[in-house]
């Protein structure tokens, strides 16, 4: 083809006649017209001098560009020099071994191959060393810029300007020192059309001709090639690490097979969840890498085009494990299917994103437990012990002790801590729902029911610890299915027939005297001891009143915090109508109380005038109620004064006795400790 053997046609140019030019005589008719421009402003003749060379020579005029300058003085060196040819680095690469074999043809010419950038800057030369040599007096080096600022009309600098292949005869240099010079320039264009530099072979007028132009332009159009074919595979590699990091980010097992059943792509969750510690062959058939137990698997994944959140077991190694899976066909460009992509999601972790969305965890520990009293601390001290069991736990106490704050503490310290939490008060579900509460049910198994069922709060907690708030209100039916749950591990849900194995911790808590309720028959005798594994009683806040001014600094300092409200002062009057106060509704209804009178109060302090009536009203039925408020003040003060003979911190004791340092100070300066 003309093009391809012509890169001058190929790039519109016109090429000259295949006549035997007299260079000299060029030469000589070029100098006229340089003299007539430089010394006199003359116009040169226009068919001698081309209307680019022209302009150009117009445009060193105007930069003051002196015409007799024998080197130019722009040139990088060092540091400099090391960074230009680093952001130039891609170019130079793939531009040598085209620059190397450039100079071949016309090695020993005294003709140079000069790469350069954007900018005008030298960036690699190659030619015949004597002539490098010499041309490294007029500073054609490598950090060189031979801008036509900096050196005139040459085949550097005017090929910026122009951006397309030129050749620069003799004397049509600006500068009188490159007259016997004459170059052949062409541009390089990255993949994207913007203008990067340009290669440019110069040597002795006399010994280049047009062909010369052509061979530059070739070895340019060759690097652009080969740029864009840099640049494709460079975009192939970044997407196939984008499609393996996509791929290795997927939390789920993803397979892929074709027609017949030939894996063409696994994940590692895939190799990880199904257990395939065998290596394994792409193209191998699933069944071979799975195994003849999985034939419900294979059948779902053969019969149905499309599934969604299918529930699945598929065994491997011996091992069972339940996904729910999506399947959907691989289509090609034509639409026809070439494969099936299979997803699959672990049940047990889509029950922990539940769990999590829902807020299925203990927020509590025993470090939040305020109390001091010695009957107290050894309720914590049991619990704690408890907490490194595995075994079910019984909390027994009046309403408002804080037993669910002890099934908090017990899962948080336990070694479920990082399971879920569920906690489930069973006296506030209606009765005709708890068993699909706790359950959960299959599709179609009760008018209403959820399309693809429901999972109930056992499955819900499955890894981690369900807590049982109010045992005793559940019926009789349920406390049969519960003993079989706590026996079996295991659930069913209501309408189905699958048994689904769970891993739970079970405490429950009642307010009931539960032996009393098996005696009347309300509670199961079987229930109550597979239950009561350890038996926890929280005491009331009546048997603890030396920890009331404790709770009440706990309590001021927990909704200072929410209401961004500050309390400087109790009022000791307001401790000692608390002391007096029996607290049917224990320790949480101190708590409501506390944030009652910081709701009304206005400057600060916490008043006897805030407190309700009925507690100032009230009239303790024992008479020694004065003594043990005493005692409370006398444990307070010795603990105290315990602490600042040991030295211990200010900080350290705030800590210890969850109090802020306000609280502290007002506490030592009442037994003179400070």
């Amino acid at each position: 083809m003309e093009s391809a053997q012509n890169p001058l046609k190929e790039r519109n140019l016109p090429v000259a006649n295949e006549t035997i030019i007299n260079y000299h005589e060029e030469h000589q008719h070029t100098l006229k017209e340089w003299k007539k421009f430089i010394t006199g402003g003359i116009q040169p003749d226009k068919t001698v001098i081309p209307a680019e060379i022209l302009e150009s020579w117009i445009r060193c005029k105007n930069y003051g560009v002196n015409p007799k300058k024998a080197a130019i003085n722009n040139v990088l060196t060092g540091n400099r020099l090391k960074d230009l040819q680093s952001r130039n680095k891609e170019l130079i690469k793939i531009s040598w071994p085209f620059m190397r074999h450039l100079y071949k043809f016309v090695e020993g010419s005294g003709i140079i191959v000069v790469l350069f950038n954007h900018e005008g800057y030298l960036l690699e030369i190659i030619g015949d060393e004597n002539v490098i040599k010499h041309a490294q007096t007029g500073n054609f080096v490598a950090g060189a810029c031979w801008g036509e600022q900096s050196a005139g009309t040459n085949g550097v600098g005017t090929l910026l300007k122009v951006q397309k292949p030129i050749q620069i005869f003799g004397c049509q240099h600006y500068c009188r020192n490159f007259h016997e010079e004459t170059g052949s320039s062409a541009p390089i264009f990255n993949p994207e059309g913007e203008f990067i530099g340009g290669l440019v072979m110069t040597g002795p007028y006399y010994k280049v001709n047009p062909h010369t132009l052509g061979m530059t332009v070739a070895a340019a159009m060759a690097i652009e090639n080969e740029l864009r074919i840099n640049n494709a595979l460079t975009e192939a590699q970044v997407a196939n690490s984008y499609q393996k990091t996509v791929i290795s980010s997927i939390p789920e097992a993803l397979i892929a097979i074709d027609n017949d059943g030939h894996i063409s792509l696994m994940n590692d969750n895939a190799k990880k969840m199904l257990s395939l510690r065998i290596r394994w062959d792409e193209h191998k058939d699933i069944r071979e890498v799975l195994g003849e137990k999985n034939n419900h698997f294979f059948k779902l994944i053969e019969n149905n085009e499309t599934l969604t959140d299918t529930e699945v077991r598929i065994f491997s190694n011996n091992k069972a494990n339940d996904f729910t899976m999506t399947c959907n066909p691989i289509l090609s460009g034509s639409g026809e299917i070439m494969g099936k992509i299979i997803i699959l999601n672990e049940i047990k972790r889509a029950k922990m994103l539940v769990t999590n969305m829902i807020g299925a965890k203990a927020n509590l520990r025993f470090e939040d437990i305020c109390g001091l009293n010695v009957k107290f601390l050894e309720t914590v001290r049991h619990a704690r012990m408890v907490s490194q069991s595995i075994s079910n736990v019984l909390l027994l106490g009046e309403s408002g002790t804080g037993k669910d704050i002890f099934a908090q503490a017990i899962h948080n310290a336990s070694k479920r801590r990082s399971g879920p939490y569920v906690a489930i008060n069973c006296a506030a579900i209606p009765r005709d729902l708890i068993t699909s509460e706790l359950f959960g049910y299959e599709e179609g198994s009760f008018t209403g029911s959820r399309r693809g069922g429901n999972q109930g709060k056992f499955e819900l907690a499955d890894g981690g610890t369900i807590f049982l708030d109010e045992i005793a209100e559940t019926p009789l039916e349920l406390q049969a299915v519960l003993l079989r749950v706590v026996e079996d591990k295991s659930i069913v849900r209501i309408g189905g027939s699958g048994i689904r194995p769970i891993d739970v911790r079970i405490i429950v808590a009642t307010n009931r005297d539960l032996k009393e309720e098996v005696r009347k028959g309300n509670f199961r005798e079987d229930l109550y001891y597979r239950a009561n594994v350890f038996s926890i009683k929280v005491i009331p806040l009546r048997e603890r009143l030396d920890d009331i001014p404790l709770l009440v600094d706990c309590f001021v300092n927990k909704y200072s915090k929410l209401m961004d409200k500050s309390i400087d002062r109790i009022d000791d009057g307001v401790i000692d109508a608390f002391m007096k106060y029996a607290w049917p509704g224990n320790v949480r209804e101190l708590q409501n109380i506390i944030e009652r009178m910081m709701n009304f109060s206005h400057n600060g302090e916490l008043t006897v005038d805030l407190i309700p009536e009925d507690i100032l009203r009230f009239q303790p039925p024992l008479s020694n109620v004065g003594e043990e408020f005493e005692a409370a003040k006398d444990l307070e003060r010795q603990m105290l004064e315990k602490m600042v003979r040991m030295k211990i911190s200010k900080n350290e004791i705030m800590k210890k006795l969850k109090i802020s340092r306000s609280t502290l100070y007002r506490k030592m300066e009442r037994y003179n400790l400070i």
